[in-house]
C-alpha cells in the first residue's frame, strides 16, 4: 500500500520516532512497505518496538546520518523547533517536509472512514475504548491511539474499513484531520497559547463537529452544549440522545444501562475505573453504534478494555501501600482522578502532583490551587517545563507557596524521603503528571524495597 499524499516517496525519516504518536505512524508506514527510519533523543519501549521491525534509528547529538540524507521525506514533530539540527539539515538537503498533523491528515484520506475522538480530557481512553469495541466486532480497521493500551498497544491493525484517531486540539490540529465521525468529550481550557482566548478554543471544537458526517458532543459540558445541534450523549442531560442510567459501583468500577433516544437497549459492565470512564464508554458506543453494530456486542467489547498506561495505572506497592500513576495534568482532570483514589484507598490518600510545563500552570493557577488545596497529603514536584523556559512565575515552587499547606520536592531524594517515613500498609499513592514521574515513580519502587 503506497499513500498517495507521499508523492510516490519510499524511505521516511522520522524526527523524534520514539513518541507515542509518532511511533504509531511509524509502526503503520512499515506495514505499508516503506522505509522506514529516524531519530530520537534516548532509547525507549516505542524506539525498542520499532528496531524489531527493522527501523534503524539513531540517539542523543546529532551528526552526519546516512537515513537522513537518503530519504524521500522526512516527518518531525510540533515539539521539534525550527532550529532543531536534523530538521535544518533536511531543510538545506530540500527534503519534502511533513508535520506530524500532516502525515495522520493524509493517512486519514486513505480510509474509507475516519472515527476522530477530540475534547480537552479522555481521549487516549475513549479511543482505547472505541478499538476494543471494533476488535470485537470483528471489523477491519486500524487504530492510531495517543497513548498505550494495556493489550493493543498505540497501533492496531486489522483492516482498512475505519481509521481510528486522536484529534489534538494543539495548535488547531483537529482541524487539518477530515472525519467521518467526531466525538467531543469535554472543552476546558487547556493549550490556550494557541487560541486567542476560550471563544477562539469553543469555535474550533465547534469547527471540528461541523466538519464532520456525524458528530456526537457531551450534553453534560457546558461549552459542548453551546457550540450546535449535534448529536449527544450523557448522564445528567435528560434529552442526550445517547444516555447512561442507572449507574451502580463496585471498587469504583461502573455499570451503566444505556438508553437510545429513550429506550433502554443493553447493559454495559466496565472494567476500568472511574466515573470518568462512563461518559468515555458512552461516546466510543454512540460513534460505533452510529454505523449500525449490534448494541450488545458493542458493550461486549466496551467491557474487554481496562486500561491505557498511566491512566490510573497501578504500578506496584511498597509496604502494602499501592503505587498508581495517571496522567492528569490539568485540574479538572486531577479532580476526578483524586476522587477515584479516594474511593479505592483503604487509608490515606497521598498524592504527588508534578506540573507540566510553566505556561499552563501560570495560565491555571487559580485553579489549579483550588483542586489542590482539597487534598490532604500533597507533594508537589519539580515542574515537567517539556519544551519551554524556566519561568518563575509558574514555577512549582510558586505553586505550592500558593497552594499553601503542601509540601514541596525539588528532587527524587525528597520524594522518596517523604515516602519512606509516611505510607503505610491499606494507603494509595497516587502519582499525577504528564512528564517524567511516571519513570520516578518506577524509580520510586526500585528504591524504597
Amino acid at each position: 500500500m503506497r499513500l498517495k499524499g507521499l508523492n510516490k516517496a519510499k524511505k521516511i525519516y522520522f524526527i523524534g520516532i520514539g513518541g507515542i504518536s509518532m511511533s504509531a505512524l511509524a509502526k503503520f508506514l512499515c506495514d505499508c512497505g516503506y522505509f522506514v527510519s529516524g531519530s530520537d533523543e534516548t532509547r525507549g519501549e516505542q524506539t525498542e518496538n520499532l528496531t524489531l521491525r527493522g527501523v534503524k534509528i539513531y540517539y542523543g547529538a546529532n551528526g552526519m546520518r546516512k537515513e537522513l540524507h537518503e530519504a524521500d521525506a522526512v516527518i518531525y514533530t510540533d515539539a521539534i523547533p525550527i532550529s532543531h539540527e536534523e530538521l535544518s539539515m533536511a531543510q538545506r538537503l530540500k527534503k519534502t517536509l511533513y508535520s506530524r498533523m500532516d502525515l495522520l491528515s493524509i493517512v486519514c484520506a486513505e480510509f474509507p472512514n475516519v472515527l476522530a475522538v477530540a475534547g480537552s480530557h479522555g481521549k487516549t481512553t475513549c479511543t482505547s475504548m472505541c478499538a476494543h469495541a471494533l476488535a470485537y466486532l470483528n471489523v477491519p480497521f486500524t487504530a492510531h491511539i495517543g497513548g498505550e493500551d494495556s493489550l493493543l498497544g498505540n497501533y492496531y491493525a486489522t483492516g482498512n474499513e475505519i481509521f481510528l484517531t486522536e484529534a489534538c486540539e494543539y495548535k488547531k490540529n483537529l482541524l487539518k484531520l477530515h472525519k467521518d465521525i467526531a466525538v467531543l468529550l469535554n472543552i476546558d481550557k487547556d493549550h490556550m497559547e494557541c487560541y486567542d482566548g476560550e471563544a477562539d478554543l469553543t469555535d474550533c471544537f465547534r469547527q471540528y463537529c461541523a466538519e464532520a458526517k456525524t458528530a456526537f458532543v457531551c450534553a453534560d459540558d457546558k461549552k459542548c452544549k453551546s457550540i450546535g445541534d449535534f448529536s449527544s450523549f450523557g448522564i445528567e442531560n435528560p434529552f442526550a440522545d445517547y444516555r447512561a442510567v442507572d449507574l451502580r459501583a463496585v471498587g469504583e468500577r461502573y455499570s451503566f444501562t444505556v438508553e437510545e433516544y429513550g429506550k433502554p437497549i443493553c447493559r454495559i459492565r466496565l472494567n476500568a475505573i472511574g466515573r470518568c470512564n462512563v461518559y468515555n464508554a458512552l461516546a466510543a458506543f454512540s460513534a460505533i453504534r452510529s454505523c449500525g453494530y449490534d448494541e450488545n456486542k458493542i458493550a461486549k467489547g466496551l467491557e474487554t478494555f481496562t486500561a491505557v498506561k498511566r491512566r490510573f495505572e497501578k504500578i506496584g506497592s511498597y509496604r502494602g501501600a499501592a503505587f498508581i500513576c495517571d496522567y492528569a495534568h490539568h485540574p479538572r482532570e486531577i479532580l476526578s482522578t483524586v476522587s477515584t483514589a479516594k474511593g479505592i484507598a483503604r487509608k490515606n490518600l497521598y498524592v504527588v502532583f508534578q506540573p507540566h510545563t510553566y505556561s499552563r500552570t501560570k495560565l491555571l493557577l487559580n485553579e489549579f490551587c483550588e483542586v489542590l488545596r482539597g487534598i490532604k497529603n500533597l507533594m508537589i514536584y519539580k515542574t515537567y517545563p517539556a519544551r519551554e523556559k524556566y519561568d518563575e512565575e509558574g514555577c512549582a515552587e510558586r505553586l505550592a507557596q500558593t497552594v499553601g499547606n503542601c509540601l514541596y520536592a525539588h528532587n527524587v531524594y525528597a520524594l522518596k524521603a517523604w515516602l519512606k517515613t509516611t505510607v503505610r500498609e491499606g494507603d494509595v499513592v497516587l502519582f499525577l503528571g504528564a512528564g517524567d514521574i511516571y519513570f520516578t515513580a518506577q524509580y520510586l519502587l526500585k528504591e524504597l524495597h
